[in-house]
């Protein structure tokens, strides 16, 4: 059985190419009932109509003032007025630009967060594949010890065996029984991290199995196709881009502004009127507001310089980790494939041609070196779940 079974694990890889993965479904579910990127979504669309505030010229001013004469006979006297001003007209198009690329920053940081939450259900769910895995291994590991300790226990009642060995045995056997009991409530916990994330509606999970690994490209390829596509890099992107638009509003802003409009004015039987010109003056309304945006945009540059630094390194890190953990994985198999001598040693232990102390120690030799396969191939696909993020 335990034969078998290791023949299994070892065609795994190969194997969960041509399955049918239900991940990205659950994806699917969560990205549609997350709760999180609801209220974020929500968010964000707001910020949107925000940013397209206050984008037309201001309301236009009307005036108007009656002013009875004094003494009696004086007359009086009527104003009336309506008036509009405007900035410079450059500045409209100004705000429209930047208003556009916050528009678009805004979209880009919802991605941020719906790729987070997205990996996290995906990690949830590869984690979910290796326990599933792991509880496979596990309860065919628990039926195994329980033949044995029956065929043990038939040997201490012939007086075959003494009762110690009977109780390595039995000891072995709870051993796995508490490894399978702790790895089910893995799995419980898992699956109801699944739940919260799906706004506490239980996935549709079928038998979950690993996606399909792709070829990685050399590093420098993938890095490009990383930075390329990663939101998070947009969104640094995006401020040197809204950094630019604001220098160029500021100036505009700091132009002088005009004012136009009707005035009518009625004073002792006379009538006046006529069109109203204005303009401001820009002495020291709008001083070192371009100044200061220059600083911001300086700021946001260096930024996107920091994070490129930072991203290259992280992805750098763990492209050498996929490295290491292909090589474990093809290492194991080769190892498994030579070594798997699990229903040998049992047969040699019923025959009595080795000690209950040495089967003991080959048979958790065998059991932690499949766990560590395990373990390994899990870390794989973590890893190319990590670099291909941005894909989500």
């Amino acid at each position: 059985m335990i034969r078998f079974t290791i023949a299994f694990l070892l065609l795994t890889v190969c194997i969960h190419g041509f399955a049918q993965s239900s991940i990205d479904n659950v994806l699917r579910e969560i990205e549609k009932n997350n709760k999180s990127l609801q209220s974020e979504k929500q968010y964000w669309e707001t910020e949107k109509l925000s940013y397209r505030t206050g984008l037309n010229p201001e309301n236009p001013k009307a005036e108007y003032d009656y002013l009875p004469g004094s003494p009696a006979g004086a007359g009086n006297q009527t104003d009336m007025s309506v008036t509009q001003s405007f900035d410079f007209p450059t500045a409209y198009g100004k705000r429209r630009s930047v208003s556009k690329e916050q528009v678009q920053q805004a979209e880009y940081k919802f991605q941020v967060t719906r790729q987070e939450i997205l990996l996290e259900a995906k990690l949830i769910c590869l984690e979910l594949v290796h326990r599933n895995k792991l509880s496979e291994q596990l309860s065919q590991r628990l039926q195994s010890a329980s033949k044995l300790v029956e065929a043990t226990n038939q040997k201490a009642t012939l007086g075959e065996t003494n009762v110690l060995d009977l109780n390595k045995i039995k000891l072995l056997r709870l051993e796995i029984k508490n490894d399978l009991e702790r790895n089910e409530m893995a799995v419980v916990n898992l699956k109801q991290k699944l739940t919260e994330l799906n706004g506490n509606v239980i996935p549709e999970m079928n038998v979950l199995t690993y996606p399909v690994l792709p070829t990685l490209p050399v590093f420098e390829t993938l890095d490009s196709l990383i930075e390329a596509n990663d939101p998070i890099v947009k969104v640094y992107q995006q401020d040197v881009t809204i950094g630019a638009e604001q220098v160029a509003l500021s100036k505009s802003i700091t132009l002088p502004k005009l004012e136009a409009g009707y005035h009518y004015q009625a004073i002792l039987g006379q009538r006046y009127q006529g069109f109203h010109i204005g303009t401001s003056i820009p002495l020291w309304e709008n001083k070192n507001k371009v100044k200061a945006q220059q600083a911001r945009l300086s700021f946001s540059e260096i930024q996107v310089q920091e994070h490129r630094i930072e991203h290259h390194s992280r992805n750098r890190r763990v492209y050498e980790s996929h490295l290491h953990w292909r090589n474990t994985v093809s290492e194991y198999q080769e190892l498994l494939t030579a070594s798997n001598n699990e229903a040998l040693l049992t047969k040699s232990f019923e025959a009595g041609q080795i000690s209950l102390i040495e089967y003991l120690m080959e048979v958790r030799y065998l059991y932690d070196a499949v766990e560590r396969f395990l373990s390994a191939e899990n870390e794989l696909n973590d890893t190319v779940a990590v670099l291909y993020k941005f894909e989500l």
